[in-house]
């Protein structure tokens, strides 16, 4: 087991008490946001960024990890991010977007073609709920309960949209790396970013998280209250858009299969004590 302070994740301390969780957003019914209620949570560490492909690239050389992906020989991958000469996959029925991509892994995100040789501060991904489980432990710590995401995510902010107030766009500023344009036809690239963006692309919330909306997925700990079969996942995605999921919004909430390996899905990592690498919220 190795420490934060030894792979660079740095960690700030959320402060204990209650904050008002939830949205009342009837977009996504199924999806169960609402009603706003008071939570409250102990104090607790967690990483102000995504795990990197770097600091996850140590976890397997200490560890010799062999990621779902990698034993399943096979991840989803965003069909936008393969190169238009790449042979026939299947997709996901009602999102075809999504193909079945074999020799997909965290090692090549986009297909056996692709690599993260200049990705090394991008957050990680095609990592299953397994996969992000053991990383936590390695490094001491767990993935966040979905109640400590949501506080840690606000930022201090009480009910604001996304983590940084009630404005996707505050003063024409990007924020966050989702999807612009036409989804999933066409994307203008206005906030600079296709793929995944290096976890420290975008300004922090008022506790020092990057990327708490956009970006990529983020694995919790918590199982969906109808389906024990499905884990929470939290924060939205690059490929998020308003014209048919605007789930990077701090009170959005989905689920996904414990098993599943994606282009979009990542992890952070909280912890219950404080160590190195640790600061406080301004």
């Amino acid at each position: 087991m190795v420490s934060p302070g030894d792979i660079n994740l740095e960690t700030v301390m959320i402060p204990a008490g209650a904050f008002s969780m939830g949205s009342d957003d009837d977009r996504f019914p199924a999806d169960m946001e609402g009603p706003v209620r008071s939570v409250s949570v102990d104090d607790f560490l967690v990483a102000a960024t995504a795990v990197t492909n770097s600091q996850f690239s140590r976890f397997v050389e200490d560890t010799g990890w062999v990621t779902g992906a990698e034993r399943d020989d096979w991840a989803f991958v965003f069909a936008g991010l393969l190169p238009d000469e790449f042979p026939p996959t299947r997709g996901v029925v009602g999102s075809e977007w999504w193909r079945v991509v074999e020799q997909a892994d965290w090692r090549h995100p986009h297909g056996p073609q692709s690599s993260i040789e200049d990705a090394a501060d991008h957050p990680v991904v095609q990592v299953d709920w397994l996969d992000a489980s053991a990383f936590a432990s390695w490094v001491g710590g767990r993935l966040l309960v979905e109640a400590e995401w949501e506080k840690a995510a606000r930022g201090g902010l009480d009910q604001a949209l996304y983590p940084w107030g009630d404005e996707l766009m505050p003063n024409g500023e990007h924020r966050s790396n989702i999807w612009q344009g036409n989804f999933p036809i066409e994307n203008s690239l206005d906030d600079g970013w296709l793929g995944t963006s290096p976890v420290k692309a975008f300004p922090p919330n008022g506790f020092g998280l990057h990327d708490c909306a956009g970006n990529v997925w983020e694995w919790t700990a918590e199982a969906w209250p109808t389906r024990d079969t499905h884990r929470v996942v939290r924060g939205g995605s690059y490929l998020c858009h308003d014209s048919y999921c605007n789930r990077y919004r701090v009170g959005a909430r989905t689920s996904n299969t414990p098993g599943t390996a994606a282009g979009n899905i990542g992890l952070r990592v909280a912890f219950d004590q404080p160590g190195p690498g640790v600061s406080k919220p301004a």
